[in-house]
């Protein structure tokens, strides 16, 4: 059976990840409402604006639910953004009210704009465990992770920080394969379905 791979489509690459999810194999479509979330065997949470995607699933009325699947152990993957919203902890987070807020679905500790300003931004080939080939990595103003409980898996590394994780089924990225045109990372996540 094909899985049904969502894209949370509030803000951020929503057209790139459905293109790299469709090309990994997956049946892919954008989660916009509580209905479409129900209908989703896994998500991806994109890059964007950490504090305006949880800004809107505050108004879309889809936190909680989205919380409650990920604690139902829902696979998701996060890139960017995402991977800031799949953590426990966001050092950080913005200005209270609003704030990034945390799904809570990877043990660790991550900080936003780690890397510095969108002036900051940068591309590097990097290793990535499970892939024989290094990955080509766009980070814009991208998060590290500063701290991984210890069922966390460490994937890759950029200048000694912590840039890909995976915890059981949910997989998080610091940098942007969406834009690379490498499905390599997709076909890692929608494999892993």
């Amino acid at each position: 059976m094909t899985a049904h791979v969502g894209v949370l489509a509030l803000q951020g690459d929503t057209r790139e990840h459905l293109a790299a999810l469709r090309e990994a194999g997956a049946e892919a479509s954008t989660v916009r409402r509580l209905s479409e979330l129900a209908a989703v065997d896994a998500l991806v949470i994109p890059g964007g604006e950490s504090t305006a995607i949880s800004h809107l699933l505050r108004e879309f009325d889809l936190l909680e639910p989205l919380r409650a699947r990920i604690a139902e152990g829902m696979p998701c993957y996060g890139s960017c953004a995402g991977m800031i919203l799949l953590a426990t902890e966001i050092a950080d987070a913005g200005v209270p009210g609003r704030a990034a807020v945390p799904l809570k679905g990877i043990d660790m500790t991550v900080r936003r704009n780690a890397f510095g300003r969108q002036v900051d931004s940068f591309e590097g080939d990097i290793d990535f465990v499970g892939l024989d080939t290094p990955v080509h990595a766009v980070f814009i103003r991208a998060p590290w992770v500063e701290r991984i409980g210890p069922d966390v898996e460490v994937l890759a590394r950029a200048d000694d920080h912590i840039v890909a994780v995976r915890q059981g089924p949910m997989f998080a990225t610091a940098f942007h394969p969406e834009v690379t045109g490498d499905r390599r990372i997709h076909k890692l996540f929608v494999d892993s379905l």
